[in-house]
C-alpha cells in the first residue's frame, strides 16, 4: 500500500476515534438527563436538540427559507413541546396547523408572482418540523409512561446499536448494495448486521432492565425500529444527496451533524410511541 493508501486508512481511523470519543463523552450526559435529571432540564433539552436539527434541515438547501419562516417554526416548536410538556397534546393538531399556514402566508403576502421555488420552500417549512421536531417531542410522551425513561434508554440502545452494527458489518461483509441510487456506501449485509446487533442488544438490555413485554411483541417491535431507523438513514442520505453536502452540519466529531446522528431516531421514535400507547 503507497502513502496515498495509508493516508486514507489513517484518515478513516481518525474519523472512527473521533466517533467513539464523541460517544463516550456524550453517554454520561445523556445517562444522567434520561435517568435521574430533572425533567424539565430533560425536555428543554430536547427541545434545543429539535431546534439545531431543524436549523441543520433548513440550511442545507443553497437557498434559505426567510429568516421570519425560520424564526416562526422555532416558535411554534417550543410551543409544541410546552404542550406536551403540561400533557395537553390534545392541541398537537392546531400546532401543526400553525407549521402549515404561516408558511404559506408568509409566500402569499410577500412572493404573490408565480415561483416554483417559492412552492419548494413552503413545501420545506412544512416538512421540516413535522420531520423533526414532533417526533423528538414524542419522547416526552414516552418519557411520562410507566418506566417511560427506561424505555428511552431501550430505543436508544437499539437504535445506535443498529447504526454501529450495520456501520461495521457493512465495512467487514459488504458486498451487495442495499440502495445504490441513495446511499453507494450501504449494503444489505450491513443492514443485517445492524439487525442482528439490534435483536442482540435488545435481549441485553430487557433481561437486565424492569421493563416486560410478550417476548412476540418485543422482537416485532426491535424489527420494527430497525427497519424504520435504516430507512431513517436513507432518507436523510437522499436528502444529502440532493443538496450535495456530505454532512448536515459539524457540531459532532465524527458524526456530522445533529441530523447526521439523529435521523434514524426521526424514524422509530413514533414506532415506540404507537407500541406504547397500544399495549400499556
Amino acid at each position: 500500500m503507497g502513502p496515498k493508501g495509508n493516508s486514507l486508512v489513517d484518515k478513516g481511523v481518525y474519523m472512527h476515534m473521533k466517533r467513539w470519543l464523541t460517544g463516550i463523552i456524550a453517554a454520561p450526559f445523556l445517562i444522567y438527563m434520561i435517568w435521574v435529571g430533572p425533567r424539565w432540564l430533560f425536555y428543554l433539552f430536547l427541545f434545543v436538540v429539535a431546534i439545531i436539527t431543524l436549523a441543520e434541515f433548513y440550511s442545507m438547501a443553497p437557498l434559505h427559507l426567510p429568516k421570519l419562516v425560520q424564526w416562526f417554526s422555532y416558535l411554534i416548536g417550543l410551543m409544541l413541546f410546552i404542550i406536551f410538556a403540561i400533557k395537553q397534546d390534545l392541541l398537537t393538531p392546531i400546532i401543526i396547523w400553525l407549521w402549515a399556514i404561516i408558511p404559506m402566508t408568509f409566500y402569499m403576502l410577500t412572493h404573490p408572482l408565480p415561483d416554483e421555488r417559492w412552492i419548494a420552500d413552503m413545501g420545506r417549512a412544512v416538512l421540516g418540523p413535522i420531520y423533526i421536531c414532533l417526533p423528538i417531542a414524542m419522547l416526552i410522551l414516552i418519557d411520562m409512561r410507566p418506566d417511560g425513561n427506561i424505555w428511552i434508554f431501550f430505543l436508544l440502545i437499539v437504535i445506535f446499536t443498529n447504526d454501529t452494527g450495520a456501520l461495521y458489518s457493512g465495512k467487514l461483509f459488504g458486498r451487495h448494495k442495499l440502495y445504490e441510487a441513495v446511499s453507494p456506501n450501504k449494503t444489505w449485509e450491513g443492514a443485517v448486521g445492524g439487525l442482528i446487533s439490534s435483536f442482540i442488544a435488545a435481549a441485553i438490555f430487557l433481561y437486565f432492565s424492569s421493563i416486560h413485554g410478550q417476548m412476540l411483541d418485543i422482537f416485532i417491535l426491535v424489527l420494527l425500529l430497525s427497519v424504520m431507523a435504516q430507512v431513517g438513514d436513507l432518507v436523510e442520505s437522499m436528502l444529502k444527496r440532493v443538496y450535495g453536502i456530505k454532512d448536515s452540519g459539524r457540531i459532532l466529531p465524527g458524526h456530522g451533524g445533529m441530523l447526521d446522528r439523529i435521523d434514524a431516531l426521526l424514524f422509530s421514535i413514533p414506532v415506540l410511541y404507537v407500541y406504547l400507547t397500544w399495549t400499556i
